[in-house]
Order: structure tokens, then C-alpha cells, then sequence
């Protein structure tokens, strides 16, 4: 498998987990709310914090479209654009938003909904380009994003096996491409029998790229098993109150939270360590205190013959190992040993 660049940040299986924060429509389009997040997400742990750039008017076609969504207990059912409306930046508040990113050195992700949102960011000098499941088989707008050689970090919700092909392979169009696959189950929040961490073992045999997890579920538990599938970047939605009005709030994690999700990952990462079967620094010191030696068991003179009787096995272990008990039976004793001492190997002959 082979390692993608984003910034400063390699990615791959032996690499640190690149971690991302998805901060959303959850500033509810307060620029505010949204500097806010930066801050909570670079103390989370964070490498990069993730918003969704758009235009309303550029993303619903339907003016006339519901949507029903859970706010503050409540099911709301209100009109998809203007809900949208509420959640654009100008242009000017983006940059102001990329420029605080870059004073609290996070690696600042959107998703763009058009190609007209793609040029805004490239020009703020966006490092990597995230895509949701919602345009994961919108080949022509793919396409376009893959022309600005810019890392592409896709999220797979809602697709099979053929439509995963299918993207990849319009991408790898352009060779060895950079791209990042995000196993994602389009459900909020994810329940556990949907979550289905068994595809990583699927696409790690079908696609040779490094893959994620954008996780929908709630807690740590999802996250931390994926690490051990082999999930090199990490992706969820975060809130700073999950009584602030909105669709998403009530699903994202907390600024705790989210604190604890990143450090669950890190941990499970270490945990992973590597695949050399041998003791670690630790053990080798436990293995003198823990592990069992040859031991006389009674007074012996010298020239006396070694029986069962006269040697045992007993703690510490920095001595002759127990392996060696039946090779030195019948041996003699070639000075005098003292009981509950460590056999050395000149002791005998």
C-alpha cells in the first residue's frame, strides 16, 4: 500500500493516525462558532478540521424540497434551501476561517459542492480535497477535482463494491493518483450491526490504497477496532453544545467527546505496535523476576552427586533455565553449594 502526503503528514499503515475533526454546518453559520471549533479541535488532538463549502442556490435545484431533520428534541421539517442559506460563508469569512487554521497550525479540509466552490478553496491553498458520500458517484465532478493533483479523500456511504470500482478507476485515469478511501455507512448515527468493519477486509483486497474510517456511530468502540482493520485517517462530526439548533448537532460528538475519540485512536495505535514476536523492554526486566532458574535445594559438597532431590526450580530467572534440569542430573558438584543458591553452569562437570 502505498503513502500519501497531505502537508507535512504521511499517511499509510505505519504511519500515525490522521485524524479529522468534521466540524460541518455545525457553526450553524456563525464564523464565531466556527473559530471556536478550531480551537476545540487543535486542543482535541486533531490534524485537520473539516467544513462543507457551498452555495445553496448551487446545491438544492428543488426550492420546494423538505427536509426533516431531529434539532433540540424536536423533528423539524423546514425548506432544504433555506436551511442551507443559513449555513453559507462568504468568501471573505472562509479565508478568515483558513487563517485561523493556519495561526493554530491545523491542516484546514472542506468538502466543495461545485467547481466554483473547488477554486475558492484551491485558492485559500487547500491541501487536500474531501469528498462525501453524496458525491462519491459523481464521476464527471471527480474527474474534475482529480485535475488539480490534489490528494482525494473519499467517502463511500450509500455505494457497493461495483460503484467503489467504478470511482476509483475513473480517478486512476490520472496514474497513481493520491487517494484516500473512507468506509462510511450513510446512517445518524451508524448503529453497531450496520457499522460492518468486515468491508475493510474487502476493499484491502480489492484496492491497493490506503483506507479510513468516517465514523457516523456514537463513542469510541467503532474507531479503535478500525485501527486494527488497518485505518489510517479518521474522520467525525463534532458540536460545541448538542442543543444548538441544527440537523447535525444532536449526533456529534461533544467537545469531550471528541477529546476522547481522538485519544481512544492514538491509544489503539500504539497498541498495534508490530508484528515481531519477541519481549518487549519491559518483559526482559520481568523475565529476571518473574521466570524460574535452576536452584540447589539443599546443602551439596563438593564432588556430591546432582539428583532431583538436590536441584529444583524455583524464582528469579536470571539463573541456568529450567530446559536444563534433565542435562545436569548425575553431574557432580565441583565445590560445595548452598541451599536456595542459583546454579551456575561451572558448578557441575
Amino acid at each position: 500500500m502505498k503513502t500519501i502526503k497531505i502537508d507535512n503528514y504521511k499517511i499509510g499503515n505505519n504511519y500515525p493516525p490522521f485524524i479529522i475533526a468534521e466540524a460541518g454546518i455545525n457553526h450553524n453559520g456563525d464564523v464565531d462558532k466556527a473559530l471556536k471549533m478550531i480551537d476545540i479541535a487543535k486542543a482535541s488532538g486533531s490534524t485537520a478540521i473539516k467544513f462543507q463549502t457551498f452555495k445553496a442556490e448551487e446545491l438544492v435545484a428543488d426550492p420546494n424540497l423538505n427536509y426533516t431533520y431531529t434539532s433540540q428534541g424536536k423533528q423539524i421539517t423546514e425548506s432544504m434551501l433555506e436551511m442551507f442559506k443559513r449555513h453559507e460563508f462568504s468568501k471573505e469569512q472562509w479565508f478568515k476561517i483558513k487563517q485561523k487554521c493556519d495561526q493554530e497550525k491545523i491542516i484546514f479540509l472542506s468538502s466543495p459542492s461545485t467547481k466554483s466552490d473547488l477554486e475558492l478553496l484551491i485558492g485559500m491553498g487547500i491541501k487536500a480535497i474531501k469528498i462525501g458520500s453524496d458525491d462519491f458517484t459523481n464521476i464527471p465532478l471527480i474527474r474534475e477535482y482529480s485535475t488539480t493533483g490534489l490528494p482525494l479523500i473519499l467517502s463511500c456511504g450509500m455505494s457497493d463494491l461495483m460503484e467503489i470500482k467504478e470511482t476509483i478507476n475513473a480517478i486512476n485515469k490520472f496514474e497513481n493518483y493520491p487517494i484516500i478511501l473512507l468506509l462510511c455507512t450513510s446512517e445518524y448515527p451508524t448503529s453497531p450491526e450496520n457499522v460492518n468493519l468486515l468491508k475493510f477486509n474487502t476493499l484491502k483486497n480489492e484496492l491497493k490504497i490506503p483506507l479510513g474510517f468516517s465514523d457516523h456511530t456514537q463513542g469510541n468502540l467503532a474507531s479503535s477496532l478500525a485501527v486494527s482493520f488497518g485505518a489510517c485517517v479518521f474522520e467525525k462530526h463534532f458540536t460545541l453544545d448538542h442543543n444548538l439548533p441544527g440537523p447535525d448537532h444532536w449526533f456529534s460528538e461533544d467537545p469531550e467527546g471528541l477529546r476522547n475519540w481522538i485519544d481512544s485512536i492514538k491509544k489503539s495505535f500504539l497498541m498495534m505496535g508490530n508484528s515481531i514476536i519477541k519481549p518487549t523492554k519491559a518483559e526482559e526486566k520481568m523475565k529476571k523476576i518473574a521466570r524460574k532458574s535452576l536452584v540447589v535445594l539443599t546443602d551439596i559438597k563438593k564432588n556430591e552427586s546432582l539428583d532431583y532431590s538436590k536441584i529444583g526450580i524455583k524464582r528469579p530467572g536470571n539463573g541456568l533455565p529450567p530446559k536444563m534440569l534433565d542435562k545436569i542430573i548425575g553431574k557432580k558438584a565441583t565445590r560445595d553449594l548452598i541451599k536456595n543458591e542459583l546454579l551456575k553452569i561451572d558448578d557441575y562437570e
